[in-house]
């Protein structure tokens, strides 16, 4: 919540939370969104659900049909009201192409101001063939999970797709880096 919020993320706002899990963003979310300012995807909809019935203050909140289940970064049913949205730890899982994926379609959302998202990130080429050990120990591969990229390609994609991108000097757990994404027009 604390990088939303430094994003400019305010009650009246609506937000995207892609990969979801069990709302561990959501239960901090739906409390301080306007009720169904919350959308949530992931590739479970079960996990969303239980997540839903034992991690929120009051479910009321927050109406299922925004707990939507999407494997291909479509956003199936998430309304074009969309301002915010966040992808946590989701990238280091899935790779490049499902970032471009992700970021390619998030453009259909007229009103979004910002996307926040994290990546590991190797060095350079050279590092980034090999696997690579991040500063909390994780290590991190070029083409299995948990994946990391190179912030040239990073920037190549955001730039092909549509993005500016601002990098985030705060250490995050495992040694992921923030990127905050916003619209080019």
């Amino acid at each position: 919540m604390a990088v939303l919020l430094e994003a400019g993320l305010r009650p009246n706002h609506h937000l995207l939370d892609i990969g979801a899990g069990s709302l561990r963003l959501g239960c901090k979310a739906v409390e301080y969104l306007e009720p169904g300012h919350y959308w949530a995807t992931d590739a479970s909809r079960e996990i969303m659900l239980a997540g839903h019935a034992a991690e929120l203050a009051d479910p009321a909140r927050l109406p299922l049909d925004h707990l939507i289940l999407d494997r291909d970064f479509t956003f199936p049913g998430v309304p074009p009201v969309i301002t915010h949205a966040i992808a946590f730890a989701v990238f280091p899982h899935l790779g490049l192409a499902r970032l471009q994926t992700a970021l390619t379609n998030l453009r259909d959302f007229p009103m979004l101001e910002k996307l926040l998202f994290t990546v590991f990130l190797a060095p350079d080429l050279t590092l980034a063939a090999l696997p690579f050990r991040q500063r909390d120990g994780v290590v991190t591969h070029r083409a299995k999970a948990p994946y990391h990229l190179l912030a040239e390609d990073i920037e190549q994609i955001a730039l092909d797709t549509g993005w500016s991108l601002n990098r985030s000097e705060t250490l995050l757990p495992r040694g992921q880096v923030m990127f905050t994404a916003t619209p080019t027009k």
